[in-house]
């Protein structure tokens, strides 16, 4: 039997435990997964593109447990109704190749994204820092939000979006929970006085919501937003003013802002960090930016914290997914049980 989280435990689950409680949970689990990188079979998501947007599936494997994500990015989702992202993920065993779990992932990918934001934040951006801009107030703000203040303890925000409804919902939900919200009239205007500046836009586009002129010593720049070809966030003379932090470089030089840079141009992939195999941020002039595509190895990280958080819970549930007949060789007999052959 495989154990399954369905959306409405999901929801349940994070209802019971709060989300920065799990974010939290989540970053000393990404901690962990990063530091042992090396282990982990790695390449660039296998993706889908069509003019509507793309579908992507993201496998890893740490030699004992596979998991691959399921998910698409279609931009234009919301006008119609529907979410830009969704997605579901799998835990299999790697010594039957059973799935062993199965989760929705709309959800868990807006945690596990906000808690990889915090874990590279808590690490790259100043000690000191007590403001953070968002460029961008959609489904991934709030999260990003409270994660960051959980692993920083930034509590004022600047947002900016071009959507004011989106900046009205995003007023209206993180209001209540104690953060010091400025309303800003531009891009310009939310970036000025930040310390640590989020791009999380959606259109699938090479655009430049964040300028170079806007950037000032000292800053940690958080890009989530380019996460496919032709999508960009960056003014690209942005990343020759510090050092560019990337997940998996391979994958990064095809979707991240550093696509429209050299193939040669050096980057720094985060768990060198962690593990001390390079340095972090040197001064507190530098400019740091974290050049975020997402990676499967956080989806399994993600799948796993949910797993071994759920387990023996009433927040899964188990079902039948394989087929497992007496007899391992005999499926037509497994199969002739229980239907007539005509």
């Amino acid at each position: 039997m495989t154990t399954f989280v369905d959306v409405h435990n999901m929801v349940r689950w994070i209802g019971h435990h709060g989300p920065v409680a799990i974010m939290s949970g989540m970053v000393d689990y990404l901690e962990s997964d990063f530091k042992r990188w090396p282990i982990f079979e790695k390449s660039p998501r296998v993706a889908s593109h069509t003019p509507f947007g793309v579908i992507e599936l993201m496998p890893t494997s740490d030699t004992e447990t596979f998991s691959f994500k399921y998910v698409n990015g279609h931009p234009s989702n919301p006008a119609r109704g529907f979410q830009t992202v969704t997605a579901f993920g799998v835990l299999a065993d790697v010594q039957n190749g059973y799935p062993v779990f199965l989760a929705e992932m709309t959800v868990l990918t807006a945690l596990r994204t906000a808690a990889t934001s915090a874990m590279v934040a808590k690490t790259l951006a100043r000690p000191d820092s007590q403001t953070m801009a968002l460029i961008g107030a959609g489904s991934q703000a709030e999260f990003q939000s409270l994660a960051i203040r959980s692993a920083t303890g930034v509590n004022k925000l600047r947002v900016w979006d071009t959507d004011p409804n989106a900046v009205a919902k995003f007023v209206r939900n993180l209001s209540p929970l104690g953060f010091e919200i400025h309303v800003a009239t531009s891009g310009e205007d939310a970036v000025g006085g930040a310390d640590i500046v989020t791009t999380c836009t959606a259109d699938k586009t090479n655009a430049t919501v964040l300028l170079n002129e806007w950037v000032k010593p000292g800053m940690h720049i958080n890009a989530i937003g380019g996460d496919c070809p032709g999508k960009t966030e960056l003014d690209p003379d942005i990343l020759d003013r510090g050092r560019v932090f990337v997940e998996f470089t391979p994958q990064t030089r095809i979707e991240g802002e550093i696509q429209n840079k050299a193939p040669d141009f050096p980057v720094t992939e985060f768990w060198q960090v962690l593990t001390g195999a390079s340095l972090g941020r040197q001064s507190a002039e530098e400019v740091t930016i974290f050049d975020s595509v997402g990676f499967a190895i956080e989806d399994f990280t993600g799948l796993r914290y949910l797993r071994d958080s759920v387990e023996g819970s009433e927040f899964c549930e188990q079902i039948d997914l394989v087929a497992n007949p007496d007899d391992p060789k005999d499926l037509f007999g497994f199969v002739g049980a229980f239907s007539p052959v005509g």
